[in-house]
């Protein structure tokens, strides 16, 4: 991926736990103090491993990062504009993109866009990454994965940081009888949901979305693409209101076409 400085462009990876850390309890200072999160890095510990290579310029990868089957928070009738987002549920700057972003334009463009989420869990940076995309998926089963995704989100550091806050958790056991409340609290069948996280069909659906994120060269934790291809905010992007400004404004202009 090209170098920047932004830190609105940086992604999550697998890094050190002391960076980790550092990522946490700055955005845990942060958003008490009412300020959004800008520190999490593109090439440290938000980046995955083996990314794909990336594709030419400008270049159409709209088969690849969305599939008719794929979990969408959004649909529109028309099919004119979609985006799709390439998510790791325990990555710290996804969360921060959802509170600050994604939250808003999926409110503002209802029925108006469709709006892909495919799963990129990157396990040696978030130990739990992988166990909340089977949640998210179990409820996909259930035709719940709007309400999953959302309790993953609105929950997170519930169960995706430490009790004390200063690094990602890597408690499975505290994470999964926190998702099966969340399953619950869905109305879905708990018995069905705990057989389905662990089911083959669920693993294969995660596989298939991390082979169809190294296909389009993606490296790191939220990428986006609208229309087949990849989205990031300009350098100009100060904070995340910001960042969403620039993803209506990209959205609008689509719509517009």
């Amino acid at each position: 991926m090209p170098k920047t400085t932004n830190p609105l462009l940086k992604k999550s990876g697998p890094s050190t736990n002391m960076i980790l850390s550092i990522v946490v309890v700055v955005g845990a200072i942060l958003i008490v103090g009412g300020i959004l999160l800008f520190t999490a890095s593109q090439k440290g510990d938000d980046q995955a491993g083996g990314g794909g290579p990336a594709p030419a310029p400008g270049a159409d990868v709209s088969g690849i990062v969305a599939h008719p089957d794929s979990n969408k928070l959004l649909e529109a009738p028309d099919g004119k504009v979609t985006v799709a987002e390439f998510l790791d549920f325990q990555c710290p700057t996804c969360w921060n993109y959802y509170t600050g972003v994604t939250q808003t334009i999926e409110k503002e463009f209802a029925g108006r866009i469709t709006f892909v989420n495919r799963n990129f869990p990157i396990a040696k940076a978030h130990p739990l990454a992988e166990t909340a995309a089977q949640a998210a998926e179990a409820g996909a089963a259930q035709g719940k994965y709007k309400e999953m995704y959302h309790a993953l989100y609105e929950n997170y550091r519930a169960w995706a940081i430490s009790p004390d806050g200063q690094s990602v958790s890597d408690d499975k056991a505290r994470a999964d009888k926190l998702f099966t409340q969340y399953a619950q609290q869905s109305g879905l069948d708990v018995d069905k949901f705990h057989a389905d996280m662990g089911s083959p069909a669920v693993a294969e659906r995660i596989k298939a979305d991390q082979a169809d994120a190294q296909k389009a060269g993606v490296e790191g934790t939220p990428t986006f693409f609208i229309n087949g291809q990849k989205w990031e905010p300009s350098q100009n992007a100060k904070n995340y209101g910001d960042v969403a400004a620039q993803l209506r404004e990209k959205l609008n202009q689509e719509l517009a076409k």
